[in-house]
This record gives C-alpha cells, structure tokens and sequence, in this order.
C-alpha cells in the first residue's frame, strides 16, 4: 500500500471521527465532558469499552508475541473475569452512591485528602505512561505506512497523531468518546477478521483448516502447569495477575472507570462491565488465533521473522504481504485500537487534574463561572497533550521490548499503591494517619522491587505480572503501620448508607 493511499485513509477516517464527535457529543459543558450527564446508553459503552481495553497494544503485541509465548496470554485473559466481576459487584455500587466524578474521590471520603490526591497522583503517572505506550505503537504504525516515504520526522508524526484525538475530544469529553469508541471497535474487530480471511486465501486453505493446524501445532499451547511457579508463564501466576490487572487497570483506573460512571444507573454500569468481561474472552482468542496465522503464514511464504521486534510482526506483513487492500484493512484497524484507548485516556487525565486537582466540584458550589472552567478545562486539555508528547518522545529512545510487557512490568509499580489503598479502605474498618499516606505509596514499590531483587537473586523464582500482588500487599502492611485506632474509623458501608 503507498503512502498516498494511507494518508486517504487516514484523513477520511479522521473526518468520520470528527463528524461523529459533533453530531453525538452535544454541548461542551464539564458534565457532558466529565460523566456524559450520566445518560450513556450501557451496551454502547460495553460495546465501546472493548476497543479502549484492548487497545493498539493488543492489536499489535498479542499477535506478534505469541512465538514465544504461545497463547499463555490467555491464561491472563481468564483471570479477567474474576476481576470483572469484582469491579461490578464491589467497586461501582460504593463509586455510584457516592456520586462520584473521578473514583479517587472515594479515597477522600474514606482516609482523607492526601490520600484522596495520593491516589489520583498516581493515575496519573500511571496513566500518562501507559497512554504514552499506546500513543507511540500508532506513531510507529503511521510513521511505517506514511510517514517515512513522505519525509516526516517521529516527532511531527507523534505531535499530528496527539493534535488528531484532541480535535473530537476537547469539546464534549466522555459524551462523544462513548459514541466515537464504539465505531473504533467496528473498525478494530473488522480488521482482524478480514485479514485472517486474506491471509487464509493467500495460502489458499479455508479459515476451519487453519484453525486445525494451529491447534496441533505448538503455538497454541495455552495452559502451563510443568515448570511451576519459577515460570513466567505458570497458570496460577498469569491467572492472578490477570485478576489484579483487571480490578487495578479498569477499576481502580480513572480512565475506564470514567466511561461507567457515565451510565445511568448502577445496574447498567453493572451489566456494562460483566457484558465486557465475557466478550473479551473470544475476543482475545481471536487475536492469538491471529497471532498463530501471521507466524504460520510467514513459513509458509518464506518470510524471515527473526530479527523482527514482536510489535512490528503483523505491521510488516500487512504492509508488504496482503496487498494494498490487506495493508489497507490493517492500517484501518491499527489506527482505530490506538485512537479507541489513547482519546479516553487523554479525557481522563483531564477530570483528573480538574476535579481532583484543580477543585472544580468546590468551585462550581463557590459560584465559579462556567464559561471560566471551560476555559481551564482546555487549557488542561492542551497540557496534558504536550506532557503526552514529551513522555512519547523519551520512550521511543529506551524501548527495546514488546510493548505489552513494558505497560504491565510499569503498572506493577504504578497501581500497587492503589491496589493497597483501596482494599484498606474496601475491606477493613481502619482509619489511617492520612499526612503519611503519600509517603507509604511512595516507598512501597521501591520496597517491593527490592524483595523482588532478593528472593531473585537467592532462589529460582521469577516475578512476572504478579508483582503488582506483591506491590499492593507492601503498601497494606505499610498503611496498617501509619493507621489510627478504631474508634475514630470510617467504614465504607456507612460512607454509602450515609
């Protein structure tokens, strides 16, 4: 496929999303922007939420990973549900009735305000990082496809790519993101089933015999049981770490939590999130079915792998493989998982920084005016897609690994202290000294890295995703040494009866 033929593709897709965003996003008040006045129909989320959870990460790491990992992935995948389940029946009861806006809120309710902004901090650190990751595979989609046959530098292609996602996003926030995510995933999963049908007529065999081969074939070795726990990739592990990354990185994450608080109720946001965590089992298994097909496609073709990073496999046989249509269809796809993540996060780390940070709730009750929180609020906007730019920038010079790795290794660091936080506050009735709160969250994974580094160093066991267990117990214990006695306590159960 020629550069010219991507950009076509890309200025039409960008054009679809624009049109979208303006006939579904409506006015361009904070509460349409930050909750989408709580009115979003719950099967477009759910439907919506596929794409943001997947990602380009997904569309192009699983595939191109599972040479070496087979399908263990999907190990991590059923422990999603577990997790899922969790977020609907534990997280958004308490998060609805307290009315919330940005889900650390709850923080301040339970321990205190330092906790409150402790815990959001470190979304956002989390957050900017991991959308920075995502931001960047479609940079280098972009860059593979257009970019370099038309002489623009990386950075141009990341500063376009972030100026793209703010243009349908600035204005109306979560309400368009709703409606422009749940095409986005139109797009995504499209692309994938048609190019395994082009791929299945380039080899001239049938989808079903395929599928065949793949099962007899060792690539798609899912469960791993023999080596035990100094594996990587043993069941037990993956499957534990799969529940945590569920309740941390959608639960406890403003980002997706964001999108089901803007239900209208609880028992839609409920139905939401339990729809999600079925589909995303087959859907994950079809983009490992994927992954198989690309590496049995490439034997069967003569195409040499070897020195190829996993996040570049399935770009560079679409783009020189499967024709202009393939290539086409791919780029389609790409383009939508990347945009499908990356226009959510950057709306979240706006209601972050303005309710959490900035104070909007109390400056609306103090008589703010509108007009002048809107103008904040873009400015924040315009901040956030200039910080995004900077981490893209600096994370192309130190990466050397499959993206997907990288974001899970990074939220084992970042999410532990939220995991801690909000068991303590979900599951005990302790009180904390809030003043030293921050500084717990601070030292725990520092903590946890070196007990990782200790029994690495001393035994055969290796950590894998798991860390982000250890993480989250490190900073329980250490909450539980700055706690106050009982009698002044909160529960959470009288915070929601109250």
């Amino acid at each position: 496929m020629s550069a010219q033929l991507a950009l076509i593709i890309l200025l039409a897709y960008i054009g679809l999303l624009l049109i979208v965003s303006y006939l579904k996003g409506g006015d361009d008040e904070n509460d349409s922007f930050f909750v989408g006045k709580r009115q979003s129909p719950w099967f477009l989320v759910a439907f919506g939420m596929i794409g943001a959870s997947l990602s380009g990460v997904t569309f192009l790491s699983v595939p191109g990973s599972v040479e070496k990992s087979m399908f263990s992935y999907f190990q991590m995948v059923l422990g999603y549900l577990p997790g899922y389940l969790f977020i609907a029946f534990v997280l958004i009861p308490v998060f609805y009735k307290l009315k919330l806006t940005t889900i650390y809120g709850y923080l301040e309710t339970r321990f205190g305000t330092k906790s409150y902004k402790t815990g959001s901090a470190f979304f956002l650190l989390s957050r900017i990082i991991g959308a920075s990751f995502r931001i960047y595979l479609v940079v280098l989609v972009l860059q593979l496809f257009i970019c370099n046959d038309l002489g623009i530098p990386f950075a141009a292609t990341v500063a376009l790519t972030i100026l793209i996602i703010w243009l349908y996003t600035f204005r109306s926030g979560i309400k368009s993101i709703v409606w422009t995510d749940t095409l986005q995933t139109v797009a995504m999963l499209l692309a994938v089933m048609i190019t395994i049908w082009f791929i299945s007529k380039a080899m001239g065999e049938s989808v079903g015999s395929l599928m065949v081969q793949i099962k007899n074939s060792e690539l798609s070795k899912t469960f791993f049981f023999e080596n035990g726990w100094s594996d990587g990739k043993n069941f037990f592990k993956q499957f534990l770490a799969g529940a945590s990354i569920a309740i941390v990185m959608t639960g406890l994450d403003q980002d997706m939590m964001q999108k089901n608080l803007s239900c209208k109720n609880i028992k839609d946001a409920q139905k939401n999130v339990v729809s999600l965590s079925l589909i995303l089992i087959p859907v994950n298994l079809l983009f490992l079915f994927l992954g198989a097909l690309l590496y049995i496609f490439a034997a069967h073709q003569g195409i040499e792998l070897t020195d190829l990073a996993a996040d570049k496999v399935f770009p560079t046989i679409a783009k020189t493989h499967l024709g202009a249509l393939g290539g086409a269809i791919f780029f389609i796809g790409v383009i939508a998982a990347a945009f499908s993540s990356a226009d959510s996060a950057l709306t979240a780390l706006t209601t972050a920084v303005c309710v959490d940070f900035l104070g909007f709730k109390e400056d609306e009750a103090n008589g703010r005016s509108s007009q002048s929180l809107k103008t904040t609020r873009i400015k924040v906007h315009v901040f956030i897609s200039i910080l995004l730019f900077l981490v893209i920038i600096g994370f192309k010079a130190i990466n050397n690994d499959s993206v997907i790795n990288d974001i899970f290794k990074f939220a084992g660091y970042t999410y532990g202290p939220l995991l801690g936080l909000f068991m303590m506050g979900l599951f005990t009735k302790i009180n904390l000294k809030d003043k030293w709160v921050p500084l717990v969250c601070i030292l725990a994974p520092f903590v946890s890295h070196g007990i990782k580094l200790l029994v690495e160093h001393n035994t055969s066991y290796t950590f894998s995703f798991e860390f982000l267990i250890l993480n989250g117990l490190v900073t329980f214990i250490g909450l539980i040494l700055v706690s106050q006695k009982n009698d002044s306590a909160v529960s959470t159960e009288s915070l929601v009866n109250h």
